[in-house]
């Protein structure tokens, strides 16, 4: 289903009046045009996704509307785009240095599943859906991405690292197979990244098995778990998950990789070294792009510390989820944004309004040249959203209706508010706006009985538990949103 609509078609006819596209490269700590390669036919685009061992919180998800924008840009710059977010549904350890507990089997634990291959499935495919149906909800177009499963490429993983080790690239330890970083003269060129400092954090957890402290893991022995391979029964090292998964669905080289900013430091610098090693060609990815991360309140999202949103939360509390993703874009993909409920109650009185402009002309007709020209000059300087955003306001105050309604249409052709279709989306809004909550005295010892039970893992900070409560509550046919008044519940 994803091949035969893997392409967007392009709006070409628009690139003369608006100009190029200039993207902030990591690689080059500069921003540079983006162009594509001579006899290129595509955009090659490819971005790190989640390991899917639970949901995915507003955090990981504002990524993805990073990528929606950066491809929207891209092919109303004329560009054809092959997309890819690659899904992590095999273990990996929880940092990017080979430490600590391996993601998926803690999710398992987690929902009380044996540690088995089968059952990594199993929950792989519960928290993909899961996944999809949040892309989907914040208007993400899951049909026009490929989205590979790394339990599906095994056999190409173990192809690569054994063409690096063939070429003396690793070498074999206690642990697995490593890949020999100083076999790879430029490793952490990416960030210009400091290697001494590196190393040096390294040590302080010294690993006898590594000849250098920055070596990685290609191949993990597991006698318990994994794959058979020629190193012994195990699972793929993170990092060349992602290699393989590229080098299977976009080629050899592409043209843009992105991730959050925790990625440069190790794992993107990791797929650099392991993958320039294979083929020899440099370099990987012609650009690199890393979102800042999404805070709370100002603080870490941290699940121990209960600062996690979902967008479950988002709905739950009666706000449509494109006031979400006009919040993420007030922001600059490179710039850490703050969420809080007051910033998003500001960010849907303005989707709000936008709508209400939209709605106002039943006729829009073109829209004025020069607040068109400069709104996409914004976003095609690195993604200016919310510089986009503000010339999208201020010239809406010297448009008639017609135009400014014009204008917005041209505006979500990249925002993709759904502003071209405002009957629906101001029919969401009002249905989240207008809930019915149902006094305590109301509804069944049962349900105050959730209640109480929910009210108490929230307090001892077991969100889990509190989400099951939120489900049980479901069935019942009730929603519930956590006020500062406490809970209340409404028929959903």
């Amino acid at each position: 289903m994803w091949l035969t609509s893997f392409f967007r078609a392009p709006q070409a006819a628009r690139t003369s009046h608006d100009g190029p596209v200039h993207l902030y490269n990591t690689l080059s700590a500069s921003k540079e045009e983006f162009t594509l390669p001579p006899q290129a036919t595509s955009v090659r685009m490819y971005h790190c996704g989640p390991t899917v061992y639970g949901r995915q919180h507003i955090g990981n998800l504002s990524m993805y509307v990073f990528t929606d924008i950066l491809r929207r840009t891209v092919e109303h710059a004329g560009f054809r785009v092959k997309q890819v977010i690659n899904i992590t549904d095999i273990g990996h350890l929880t940092s990017d240095a080979d430490e600590g507990e391996d993601k998926m089997s803690k999710g398992l634990k987690a929902e009380g599943m044996k540690v088995t291959l089968e059952n990594m499935r199993l929950l792989a495919d519960k928290y993909t859906g899961l996944f999809f149906d949040d892309l989907r909800t914040l208007n993400i177009d899951t049909e026009t991405i490929l989205f590979p499963r790394a339990s599906d490429y095994i056999d190409t993983q173990i192809l690569l690292v054994k063409t690096l080790e063939e070429k003396g690239y690793a070498y074999r330890g206690s642990a697995g197979v490593y890949f020999d970083t100083a076999s790879f003269s430029s490793y952490g060129k990416l960030g210009a990244i400091d290697l001494d400092s590196l190393r040096e954090g390294a040590r302080v957890a010294k690993d006898d098995d590594k000849r250098n402290p920055t070596d990685f893991l290609l191949w993990k022995l597991d006698k318990k778990i994994g794959w058979d391979s020629p190193w012994g029964k195990g699972f793929p090292g993170w990092h060349i998950e992602c290699s393989a998964m590229i080098r299977k669905t976009l080629g050899e080289r592409i043209d843009i990789h992105t991730g959050g900013i925790e990625h440069i430091p190790i794992h993107h610098n990791n797929e650099i070294a392991q993958s320039e090693s294979v083929t020899g060609k440099s370099p990987l990815s012609r650009f690199w792009m890393h979102r800042a991360h999404i805070r709370i309140d100002g603080g870490k999202i941290a699940k121990s510390e209960g600062t996690v949103v979902y967008l479950s939360d988002v709905l739950e509390r009666g706000y449509h989820p494109l006031a979400l993703r006009y919040l993420f874009l007030t922001a600059h993909y490179r710039t850490p944004m703050n969420f809080s409920w007051q910033s998003l109650e500001a960010a849907q009185n303005a989707y709000r309004r936008l709508l209400s402009i939209r709605l106002a002309s039943s006729t829009p007709t073109i829209a004025p040249e020069g607040p068109r020209h400069r709104f996409f000059e914004r976003i095609n300087d690195d993604l200016d959203t919310p510089g986009a955003l503000a010339v999208l306001w201020d010239s809406i105050k010297s448009c008639s209706s017609d135009e400014a309604a014009a204008l917005i249409i041209e505006a979500d052709s990249v925002l993709n508010l759904r502003l071209a279709e405002p009957r629906d989306t101001e029919r969401t809004l009002a249905r989240g706006e207008n809930k019915e909550y149902v006094p305590a005295d109301a509804y069944s010892a049962e349900i105050s009985d959730i209640l109480a039970r929910r009210e108490e893992a929230r307090a001892e900070r077991k969100w889990e538990e509190s989400d099951t409560l939120r489900d049980e509550l479901s069935v019942f046919g009730y929603g519930v949103d956590d006020t500062p008044a406490g809970q209340r519940i409404y028929k959903q």
